[in-house]
């Protein structure tokens, strides 16, 4: 499957999302709720109008910059290197906001679950999927752990990824477990994914610096 059936595969999941929209309009209030605390009650609302055209508009534009992303980087062969994964990403990402969609749809429509949990539940994977993607990153400007120090070293690019593709996969298995703790599982998403953000960040830094430290050394012998 080339990355033009790729792409074709999240055209379809947004128009479906449209199709969800126009289909339920009819039977929604004219507020609906469109936010939930970390206790998953919900706390905030908008228009119909608003809430139902939100993600689809969201989805459409954040495939066309999937789609541009690989034209404009100047990295682009890079990216093409590991283009299978990618395209698979923004099919897994436009149906993560395709579940998000239909739950809203769904919860304003009478259905009670917890939305937190939808939330959670949906981003495990996603992330697993991110995980994925890191192993086979190579440089570029746009995707990936891109810090001043990955982006000036391939070494360091390589090797953040790595560990970022593990800390990913643990984040996604740590969210899981979360749902068992109701109340609690939004905390199993944030305190991983900000120690995961940490790890790598600071990671990449050390390690550009032994690296640098190291080099001139290499260079002499």
């Amino acid at each position: 499957m080339n990355g033009v059936h790729r792409f074709g595969i999240a055209a379809a999941i947004v128009v479906l999302s449209g199709v969800a929209s126009l289909l339920a309009a009819p039977s929604l209030p004219d507020q609906v709720v469109s936010h939930w605390n970390v206790a998953g009650e919900p706390d905030g609302t908008m228009s119909k109008t608003a809430a139902l055209a939100l993600f689809p508009a969201l989805s459409a534009g954040l495939l066309g910059l999937f789609a541009l992303i690989p034209r404009v980087d100047p990295n682009r062969a890079k990216i093409d290197e590991f283009r299978p994964s990618y395209d698979w990403f923004v099919v897994f990402f436009t149906g993560f906001l395709f579940v998000i969609h239909v739950g809203i749809i769904a919860f304003n429509l009478g259905y009670e679950f917890d939305f937190v949990a939808l939330l959670v539940g949906s981003l495990a994977p996603l992330f697993y999927f991110v995980g994925f993607v890191l192993e086979n990153a190579k440089q570029n400007w746009f995707v990936g752990i891109r810090t001043p120090w990955t982006l000036s070293s391939e070494a360091v690019w390589n090797r953040t990824h790595e560990l970022g593709s593990r800390l990913f996969k643990l984040t996604a298995l740590v969210m899981l477990v979360g749902l068992v703790f109701d109340a609690y599982a939004i905390y199993f998403l944030l305190v991983p994914l900000l120690v995961t953000a940490g790890v790598t960040i600071a990671y990449s830094y050390v390690l550009y610096g032994r690296l640098e430290e190291t080099a001139p050394t290499s260079r002499g012998r």
